[in-house]
């Protein structure tokens, strides 16, 4: 699946389970896909919430992986350069191009 393929079949994804975050007053919204990682934005009632990494791991992540070929896991987009670091420090090769909302 090419990347632009695979950003639209994240976005579907999304929209198909952000009804169930909305009930909740939360919101997500993609920000990027980079090296297998799907980075969001948690938005409303979800920011700040103690379960958001419940709704991360448990919920958003396992059906995007199960959904979209390629997704190896979901993360707050505040955490990118954190893991981007913590990638290039552990020895992987981690690109530079975005691969954004925008494209």
């Amino acid at each position: 699946m090419e990347n632009e393929e695979t950003i639209l079949k994240i976005k579907q994804t999304l929209d198909k389970i952000r009804p169930f975050i909305q009930r909740d007053g939360g919101d997500c919204e993609f920000d990027s896909f980079e090296d297998g990682i799907v980075y969001i934005n948690m938005i409303g009632a979800c920011e700040g919430c103690a379960l958001i990494n419940d709704t991360l791991e448990s919920g958003i992540e396992v059906i995007l992986m199960e959904e979209v070929p390629g997704v190896i896991a979901v993360r707050l987009a505040s955490q990118k350069e954190e893991i981007k670091k913590a990638l290039k420090e552990n020895g992987y090769n981690v690109s530079s191009n975005n691969s954004n909302s925008s494209n």
